[in-house]
């Protein structure tokens, strides 16, 4: 019963949409590295019909996922339509992903909605489900055969904006620090693009990478990474990486003692980052918006269904938040309420 008034007072809390959303497109759709325009998008007042939505994630293991899960059930509810979600537990599991789309499609859905664990391990899985229903990608970056429509930032621009962080307090000619660097899982699709943006933001700088550690973003295999690079590099300067391995680092070095000595910067925002940014654990993180990228993948898949879909690449301007830009509007859409449960199957109200 706890659960209901929870996920009840949740829903009742929910805001509505706004009367257009500020996005970026790019000029060329599906390339992050064409230039962008800024739109104001307007979405879709209602659903022509209670349109039935699987929606597909990597996992649910840091509340990224969590805030996305948010923004769709609130974007459903608007549009009223349903929807089954699947997680597939972690990067690592390509085949179960595979799996469970093809089954939830089955089912009976009217469109795909893929957080995908690998840029290309699903593309003939995307082809044989877009000969029947729209795909919509969303927050990860995936191949584009079978894809109708991606929402999402470049990740490489979200690793530049976190290397820019550290480049910025250390420009090149001066006393040279150390980075331990924490891309997240070797083969995600996202992980390449991100990686490279850090690498090449630190380029100009004084920082350099002196340990990388790839892993799947779950808690204790991050906590592990963080303690072997902190083994073999007793004198780091900076930790940084993704959200699970910044907030693994906040812990493991308040335990070492360690936290006057290295400081951590996090590629991508979640509650637990952004309480160690007010609390000056964590210098500071780019946040892409995941609330509001949900929203925009459950409204795409709607237009898509009904053919109405004319922009086929979008998502919201990056920004960095520290303690002086953690402004209401920016939280909204980034992170879910603390009292948000995860939404596996939602059904609109009569």
């Amino acid at each position: 019963m706890r659960a209901f008034w929870v996920l009840l007072f949740t829903f009742l809390s929910m805001p509505a949409a706004a009367d257009s959303w500020r996005l970026q497109v790019p000029q060329t759709a599906f390339d992050y590295s064409s230039e962008l325009e800024t739109l104001d998008y307007a979405p879709l007042g209602k659903a022509a019909q209670a349109w039935r939505l699987c929606i597909a994630y990597p996992h649910l293991k840091d509340a990224y996922w969590l805030s996305v899960n948010y923004g769709m059930v609130a974007e459903a509810a608007r549009l009223g339509v349903s929807f089954k979600l699947v997680e597939a537990g972690g990067y690592p599991n390509l085949q179960r992903q595979i799996q469970q789309a093809e089954e939830c499609v089955a089912n009976g859905a009217d469109a795909l909605v893929l957080g995908t664990v690998s840029f290309s391990g699903l593309t003939d899985t995307v082809e044989r489900i877009a000969a029947s229903v729209p795909v919509i990608a969303a927050v990860n970056d995936i191949a584009d055969a079978g894809i109708t429509a991606k929402v999402g930032v470049s990740w490489k621009e979200m690793g530049a904006k976190a290397g820019r962080i550290i480049a910025a307090r250390h420009p090149k000619g001066g006393s040279p620090v150390k980075v331990a660097w924490f891309p997240g899982p070797d083969k995600a699709g996202w992980v390449a693009f991100v990686d490279e943006g850090f690498r090449a933001a630190l380029a100009e700088s004084a920082a350099e990478i002196a340990v990388t550690k790839y892993g799947d973003t779950g808690r204790e295999i991050q906590v592990r990474l963080v303690e072997e690079a902190l083994d073999e590099v007793p004198d780091l300067d900076y930790i940084a990486g993704s959200a699970p391995a910044a907030e693994a680092a906040v812990s493991v070095l308040r335990a070492r003692s360690l936290q006057e000595q290295v400081l951590v910067v996090s590629d991508y925002m979640t509650h637990a980052v952004y309480r160690g940014v007010l609390r000056d654990r964590i210098i500071a993180a780019p946040t892409d918006f995941p609330v509001l990228q949900g929203r925009l993948a459950v409204e795409m898949a709607v237009r898509a269904i009904e053919g109405s879909l004319r922009v086929k690449h979008a998502g919201p301007a990056i920004r960095v938040l520290d303690t002086g830009t953690a402004e209401e509007d920016l939280l909204e859409q980034t992170l879910a309420p603390a009292s948000f449960v995860p939404v596996f199957d939602f059904l609109p109200q009569q």
